[in-house]
């Protein structure tokens, strides 16, 4: 039972020898360690549900929701929402709840690229110009591979697009781009995050596989795991089924700030899922149903390091310690994903508001599954 000691003694606690609750935190401190948390942080005496409940007692209430999914061995230890997904409806947050991924959806788009990698139509070192020869001389070196690990040096779209402006997509990027010819640096030679580089990523898929971004998501992507509900939304494509808004905490008040003049582009954010699609998607990342070995392991291999020096950058994911992860921050929308390949263990919380930051709240749970959620 969650929270009951199914644990008994190990021998007499003389010299060298340990109790079994001691044993536990050894387990816990060295699985937090080797995932790249402080021990203090790696508590779980109060079990994995108790620290779940914890977690999600701020989105308790008439308040914008949270849903949050634990698995490990691909079985859903915790699987709970909590809050409404439209305040105006009353309508409650559930697990098959969308939520606007923001940049979650970053690593649909580099599987995506690296689909047609194995199709033989890409090449991940192939300069980007081959695909989109209207860009400026100055990104004539950028390649595919630079702009998935953020080291290409395109400079920021969003600089150029005011608040007040209209929705921009994909294409107004490149157009806004084509206007620039300068890098940030040398290509390959620095890290800068990027949404412009996945949104020209997009562009690229839509230009190799003669699709739309959206229909090569759904016919190579979502189709295949049976994520039914899982989409790119643009206006003129299908409503997003049980959808979440996103909220802003304004005055003590909640108000609707579901798009942005940015929220329409897809490459880098336009993704709608559910923890419970995004369970099939995690459990993809074991197998060869989209990826062969070899071209699965180049996702999670590290390119380089970020501004941060406990982080590296695969292709779409972040690297720290045995974790891969990726944030989600949008107008309404803060998610997180975690993965643990080594443990089997997967976390994924999806939240429509601006608030608060979900990475450091769910990352001490990582610590507790790691270590065989003994505590319990």
């Amino acid at each position: 039972m969650p929270g009951e000691r199914l644990y008994s003694p190990i021998g007499k606690r003389g010299r060298g020898e340990v109790h079994a609750t001691e044993f536990v935190g050894v387990l816990i401190t060295l699985a937090a360690l080797a995932i790249g948390i402080a021990p203090g942080e790696a508590s779980c005496d109060a079990g994995l549900e108790a620290r779940a409940t914890s977690l999600l007692s701020a989105y308790t209430g008439r308040v914008p929701g949270a849903s949050l999914l634990v698995l490990q061995d691909g079985k859903a230890l915790v699987r709970r929402s909590e809050g409404f997904a439209d305040l105006e409806a009353g309508r409650a947050a559930a697990p098959d709840t969308n939520y606007r991924l923001a940049s979650v959806s970053k690593q649909f788009t580099a599987m995506s690229v690296l689909l047609l990698v194995q199709d033989g139509v890409l090449r991940l070192d192939q300069p980007v110009h081959d695909w989109l020869p209207s860009l400026p001389p100055a990104t004539r070196a950028v390649t595919l591979r630079q702009l998935l690990s953020h080291r290409s040096g395109v400079v920021d779209y969003e600089d150029f697009v005011p608040d007040d402006a209209p929705q921009v997509r994909d294409a107004d990027v490149l157009r806004l781009l084509e206007a620039q010819d300068r890098t940030l640096f040398e290509p390959g030679s620095d890290y800068r995050y990027s949404n412009s580089g996945y949104a020209l990523l997009a562009l690229v898929v839509e230009r190799a596989s003669k699709q739309d971004y959206p229909s090569f998501l759904r016919e190579r992507i979502f189709k295949p795991l049976g994520m039914d509900a899982t989409l790119a939304r643009v206006d003129e494509g299908p409503a997003v089924p049980n959808r979440a808004y996103g909220y802003r905490l304004e005055d003590g008040a909640w108000v609707r700030r579901d798009q942005s003049s940015t929220s329409a582009v897809l490459g880098d954010g336009g993704i709608y899922s559910s923890v419970d699609d995004l369970a099939k998607w995690d459990a993809a990342l074991y197998d060869d149903r989209l990826l062969g070995d070899a071209l699965r392991k180049e996702l999670f291999s590290r390119q380089g390091p970020t501004d941060d020096p406990e982080i590296d950058y695969g292709l779409g994911w972040r690297l720290t310690g045995d974790t891969v992860w990726h944030p989600g921050e949008s107008m309404g929308f803060r998610n997180v994903l975690i993965r643990d390949p080594v443990r089997h263990a997967t976390i994924i919380l999806l939240t429509n508001r601006d608030d608060p930051e979900p990475y450091s709240a769910v990352r001490p749970l990582l610590a507790c599954v790691a270590a065989g959620n003994a505590a319990e």
